[in-house]
């Protein structure tokens, strides 16, 4: 149906207000960070705990005015997006927008661990942020 161009879930993205707080908070569970990640052009810091095939992704706003930093002030901490891989995010783009999605970014950007990212609109996509991530070869980075 989707020709390969959908996978799977790749991660799910968690704002906390603050990173070492969420670190503290996942490390109880026997839970480790891999990757530590600053993205200036999203004004935000991102800690990457893998769990297999999927990650948790936690996201700490680094300005006031950052997405993430709002959907804090609105929401409180919590489950912020949810990211599905993708083969080929151009592809992926054109795919929900063919089926009438909104999306949020017509044209891929950079996402933690140097993936391609696009988002689709929640009111497009049942009340969930939804990010098309494309990595490199396939896989997560590691550290």
């Amino acid at each position: 149906m989707n020709d390969g161009l959908f996978s799977q879930v790749d991660h799910v993205g968690l704002a906390v207000r603050r990173l070492d707080d969420g670190v503290k908070f996942w490390s109880a569970f026997g839970l480790h960070v891999e990757e530590v990640e600053e993205i200036p052009e999203q004004r935000v810091r991102t800690a990457a705990i893998h769990l297999g095939q999927v990650r948790l992704e936690l996201l700490e706003p680094t300005a006031d005015d950052s997405p993430v930093a709002k959907f804090l002030n609105d929401r409180g901490e919590g489950v912020h997006h949810v990211g599905y891989r993708v083969a080929r995010c151009e592809e992926a783009i054109e795919h929900c927008k063919k089926l009438g999605m909104r999306m949020v970014d017509e044209v891929p950007r950079r996402g933690a661990g140097q993936a391609r990212i696009a988002f689709v609109h929640p009111k497009s996509a049942q009340g969930v942020l939804l990010e098309l991530t494309e990595r490199a070869g396939g896989a997560h980075r590691r550290s």
